[in-house]
């Protein structure tokens, strides 16, 4: 098994988030060109609903796989674990729901139907994923998800016109199958001959439990500020402001390859510092990026930018100054969120509860204050806490870890000028002198 160097590992880490959230878009635009707007409209809440199933599986499984640690071995025994888990828990709930939607009328229970019979390829495929992260072999997931993009696309576009949700919804699932095999090819070998224990994820104290409940808070405070801004803004206000939000799916991209492929690679790091050191440096490199890229975005002539969202562009430009301070603030505060999730992971839930509420207050508060920009400078504002408490709290943990790492230290010093001094019996039974 050939390891990658850092450098190459990142690289195809961002390739394979690339990859992903293309391979996201496409589909959803074949879609759309193959589909009725009654059609397109069943396929977007199943693919919603897939969405959310995914977040929660990869909480529940992927993101608690890239925090494991420990020896070769004990890696690959859980990347075992994660996969049987997830196939089991995939084919029991996906086959209940297509179970029961099977009884209920109306083409949006077939397509949902559909969505539970091919759950366990969708999902496995995704989890494996984080198997290869796990195992800092991101160059693996980059091979299935490129097969993943070379097979969906082509299989989607050679059906008719007017295919219904269902049909669509079964090619998509089905075409993920390659991607799936190939994927399993690449890791069986790595994992032959290890014992899997899926009990662990059913008990109490599992940490996916914890980042589920991170992402339900994140995701719900989402809608729920989109859902009140709605009950309080114009249409055209809330579309301005999904408009601008859009334009920086890139660095989502960069955000998530972050979290996903991160912990592995941090682990690397002998040290506390080495640890805080590197993802300060993340910090400072993505919110560059971030600044960067909304500095381009404000200085787009409108001819380009109609040609991106079309009448909304001028609403979104107007509010590209808060959204781009909004992600750079969302740069620093992910990339801190990382080192808590390497150095105590329990301490990421509180931080996630109180600032993902305070970000819909702010956004509230702001549009009461200044209209649509108001809104936008809020979730900048609520972006920028969550960053400042972040990193406050990295300062007090990795003091506290850097000083149980010392005195783990000298412990092991004592320990081994104690063996230099009175010999320690080997494996034949002599001494050391």
């Amino acid at each position: 098994m050939r390891v990658p160097g850092a450098k190459a590992a990142i690289a195809c880490s961002v390739a394979d988030q690339g990859v992903s959230a293309l391979t996201n878009i496409l589909v959803l635009v074949v879609a759309a060109r193959l589909s009725s707007a009654a059609g397109f409209a069943v396929f977007s809440m199943v693919y919603m609903v897939f969405t959310i199933l995914l977040g929660i599986g990869v909480s529940y499984v992927g993101q608690a796989l890239v925090l494991v640690r420990g020896d070769d071995r004990v890696i690959r025994t859980a990347c075992r674990s994660a996969a049987v888990f997830t196939v089991v828990a995939s084919t029991v709930i996906g086959f209940t729901a297509a179970a029961v939607l099977a009884f209920v009328p109306g083409e949006t229970a077939a397509a949902l139907a559909v969505l539970g019979l091919i759950l366990p390829i969708a999902l496995t495929q995704d989890g494996i994923r984080y198997c290869f992260s796990a195992l800092r072999l991101p160059h693996y997931a980059l091979t299935a998800d490129l097969v993943r993009l070379a097979v969906a696309l082509p299989a989607l576009a050679v059906q008719p016109h007017g295919a219904g949700p269902a049909r669509l919804v079964a090619v998509w699932g089905l075409s993920a199958l390659p991607a799936l095999l190939v994927a399993i090819a690449l890791l069986a070998p790595l994992l032959r001959g290890l014992p899997a224990d899926v009990r662990k994820y059913v008990r109490r104290g599992h940490l996916g439990q914890r980042f589920v409940v991170e992402f339900g808070v994140g995701n719900g405070s989402s809608q729920l500020a989109i859902l009140g801004l709605g009950l309080f803004a114009t249409p055209l206000a809330v579309g301005a402001l999904r408009g601008a939000t859009t334009l920086f799916g890139p660095l989502n991209v960069l955000f998530n390859a972050s979290s996903a492929f991160g912990p592995p690679l941090l682990n690397r790091k002998q040290s506390v510092r080495g640890q805080v050191r590197a993802t300060a440096v993340l910090a400072a490199v993505l919110a560059t990026v971030a600044a960067s890229w909304a500095t381009v975005l404000y200085l787009l002539p409108d001819r380009i930018g109609r040609q991106l969202l079309g009448d909304t562009w001028p609403n979104a430009a107007h509010l590209l100054p808060a959204s781009g301070s909004q992600y750079t603030a969302m740069a620093v505060g992910t990339c801190g969120l990382l080192t808590l999730r390497v150095l105590r992971p329990r301490t990421t839930l509180p931080i996630q509860v109180v600032f993902s509420l305070a970000a819909v207050v702010f956004m509230l508060t702001g549009y009461a204050l200044g209209g649509v920009l108001g809104a936008a400078w809020g979730l900048g504002l609520g972006s920028v806490a969550k960053a400042v408490a972040t990193w406050l709290r990295i300062g007090s943990v990795s003091a506290s870890a850097a000083s149980a790492q010392q005195l783990a230290g000298v412990a092991a010093e004592g320990h081994d000028h104690g063996q230099a001094q009175h010999g320690d019996p080997d494996p034949a039974g002599g001494l050391e002198k």
